[in-house]
């Protein structure tokens, strides 16, 4: 199967016609989205989007309903359902994710059986619960996995792990030793499996446990980027054992430059004046949020630094650091109330503040960015690796740490990670403006 690169003719002449299901939040939609759309456009499918509703996501409700839709592309809206008696603020995002899926997909049924039955049905990792009504409907499912491939390695051993292993990973004494693929650091492990006694971690381990229910695993790669671990997981005697489903690469697959709106017009206009390769965008994804301290660092490090950049900034949470998973674009967000005093006065020559969202692969294409501060999710990752963007690795959450250590890693060799003072969860200003000179004056991560 080829999705992000050349195109293959249909042989027959009917329409093929797959549905294709996304949890909520904007790192799972967006891959899945492109999926669907390059199904369409380059390879003449019909597609139904299933799209699982919440009052919270603006920006992916405004993704999936723009008005320039391909004729073959249908979005049916699931209808919303009522968490307030089941989550609640301190409920993960895994588990937030998951049970969401798991009440809005009560109707998936009805709906596949409405839409004619598709011939397949397409599914992100949490939404493993569809595998249970495509087989009573006899329709083949695929899992399209939008993390790496070396997550996915990871994942499909942790059940192993889960019986081997008495206490918390995070406490072994030596890297995680993944079948077929590279040891995982035990600081680098995702969020979703250091604590094994929460819900998040019981959750990711359902899904995983139910993967190999798919007919095949689409991965949001390429073969040159990750072959040695694509190869390790189809030639691992472990991966046999466990019945893993076959893998297609099918990236990158990465969101298309939207429609130019104010805020979008601004930053490149900005961007226009600026002189080449000088400019750090500084963002960290569509959930992703700073503590007060963290943010009040990173202002006075860009600062000192002396370098020109463009920041979306996000009003920062104490709480947790995917404060904005479920609500993309919908914050109340003024910088002055937050960002040290007297910062955007000083910097107002050399910097450019866009609250909350940025028309970031615009940003990322442009010649006069640099390097790029980010949260190393996958979807950010594949985007700067496209446009041949260094990094400058800030992970928060999920599997970011593990994103970030592979791209500094020499295999790879696009990224440097500040490092905090031993003993604080914070990164200094000194750091930043360490890191931010290094990339943007020196050639380290320059591809």
């Amino acid at each position: 199967m080829v999705v992000g690169g050349e195109s293959k003719s249909i042989s027959n002449k009917a329409v093929p016609h797959i549905s294709v299901l996304a949890s909520p939040g904007m790192g799972h939609v967006i891959p899945l989205w492109e999926f669907a759309k390059h199904l369409v456009t380059h390879h003449g499918f019909k597609v139904s989007f299933l799209n699982i509703t919440t009052e919270a996501s603006e920006a992916q409700n405004q993704l999936v309903h723009s008005s320039n839709l391909p004729r073959n592309l249908h979005v049916i809206d699931l209808p919303q359902v009522d968490l307030s008696g089941i989550v609640n603020d301190k409920t993960s995002i895994v588990a937030q994710l998951s049970v969401n899926v798991r009440e809005s997909l009560r109707c998936l049924k009805s709906i596949l059986v409405e839409i004619g039955n598709p011939q397949a049905l397409v599914i992100d990792l949490f939404c493993t619960q569809a595998f249970d009504v495509c087989k009573e409907l006899s329709i083949p499912t695929y899992s399209f996995f939008t993390a790496s491939t070396h997550l996915l390695a990871f994942s499909l051993y942790l059940p192993k792990l889960d019986r081997d292993v008495e206490g918390e990973f995070v406490d072994l004494p030596e890297p995680v030793q993944v079948p077929g693929c590279s040891p995982i650091r035990t600081e680098d492990l995702l969020d979703q499996v250091r604590d094994r006694k929460s819900e998040e971690y019981r959750w990711y381990l359902y899904h995983l446990s139910r993967i190999n229910m798919a007919d095949g695993i689409l991965l949001n790669t390429w073969h040159d980027l990750e072959s040695d671990t694509i190869r390790g997981i189809r030639e691992d005697p472990f991966y046999k054992e466990v019945h893993t489903p076959p893998l297609y690469p099918v990236g990158p697959l990465i969101k298309e430059i939207d429609p130019l709106n104010e805020t979008a017009v601004q930053c490149l206009t900005w961007l226009d004046k600026q002189p080449s390769d000088s400019v750090l965008f500084v963002a960290l994804g569509s959930g992703g949020t700073l503590t007060t301290e963290q943010i009040t660092e990173l202002a006075w490090g860009l600062e000192l630094s002396k370098q020109r950049f463009v920041w979306v900034v996000r009003t920062p949470s104490d709480a947790s650091s995917t404060g904005t998973f479920f609500n993309v674009g919908g914050d109340v967000n003024d910088p002055k109330t937050y960002l040290p005093e007297g910062f955007i006065e000083r910097t107002r020559e050399v910097g450019l503040l866009i609250p909350s969202w940025a028309p970031q692969m615009e940003v990322l294409k442009h010649r006069s960015t640099g390097a790029f501060l980010s949260h190393c999710g996958w979807n950010s990752t594949l985007e700067s690796l496209a446009h041949g963007v260094p990094i400058i690795a800030w992970p928060l959450y999920a599997e970011q740490r593990m994103n970030a250590t592979t791209l500094a890693h020499d295999q790879f060799g696009v990224a440097v990670k500040p490092v905090a003072e031993p003993g604080k969860k914070v990164i200094g200003r000194k750091e930043t403006e360490r890191v931010v000179r290094l990339v943007i004056e020196g050639e380290k991560g320059r591809l």
